[in-house]
């Protein structure tokens, strides 16, 4: 690893003294997880994500999620899978393209949760494992952390880029060191079907749930 690779001691923004981390699989929380770990960080994980369907898929998440929370010793805090919630501030969405407003409001939703439980439990930090995905927009991602926050005084989104310095690549690496279970889409199942789609139009075979995990084609 370069030195430009080398994973930085973190310090939470002044003030801070712990961190409620939104969690929304074990791949890309494994680095986010270990980096605050190394640096001696307080947090907990924060796992609200009733966009995944289906079940199947949602508890292959979860409960990946708690293996390696387990492992490191660090809380989980598993909310509820309120799917019928989901769904209907969804209504009117199921058409629109990844990294569009579906996506702008299931990162609301679940920010929102997670900035409530955060200020109902004496939090005054959180953040999000999503960020770190090459698949996903962080300027989309951070808008919605700190819209989720801005109500409750007190409590501040914390933007940090995990992809910088390696965070990218070490996410793949422990992923793979761990054997994670790898998604193939980003977790609604209006993106099983727009991947599936896409997959059928290549002429590829659709997407099998719990069959793919990091590191088995090497």
């Amino acid at each position: 690893m370069s030195t430009a690779d080398e994973r930085q001691t973190l310090h939470l923004p002044q003030g801070h003294t712990k961190l409620l981390l939104h969690s929304c699989c074990a791949p890309c929380s494994g680095e986010v997880m270990e980096a605050l770990h190394a640096s001696g960080i307080d947090y907990a994980i924060f796992f609200y994500n009733p966009n995944i369907h289906p079940k199947k898929e949602y508890l292959l998440r979860k409960e990946e999620n708690i293996r390696f929370a387990e492992q490191h010793g660090i809380e989980f805090i598993d909310a509820d899978y309120d799917t019928d919630n989901w769904f209907a501030r969804a209504k009117g969405m199921e058409y629109e393209p990844e990294r569009g407003i579906r996506c702008t409001m299931c990162f609301d939703m679940r920010f929102e949760r997670t900035a409530l439980y955060a200020k109902e439990n004496g939090y005054t930090l959180i953040s999000s494992s999503l960020g770190i995905s090459r698949w996903k927009d962080m300027n989309q991602i951070n808008d919605c952390g700190h819209r989720a926050a801005a109500p409750y005084e007190g409590i501040e989104y914390w933007d940090y880029n995990w992809r910088k310095k390696g965070g990218s690549k070490r996410m793949i690496e422990i992923s793979k060191r761990e054997r994670f279970y790898q998604q193939e889409y980003c977790g609604c199942v209006y993106s099983l079907r727009d991947s599936n789609l896409h997959r059928k139009a290549q002429g590829r075979d659709l997407i099998k749930l719990g069959v793919q995990y990091y590191g088995d084609d090497e």
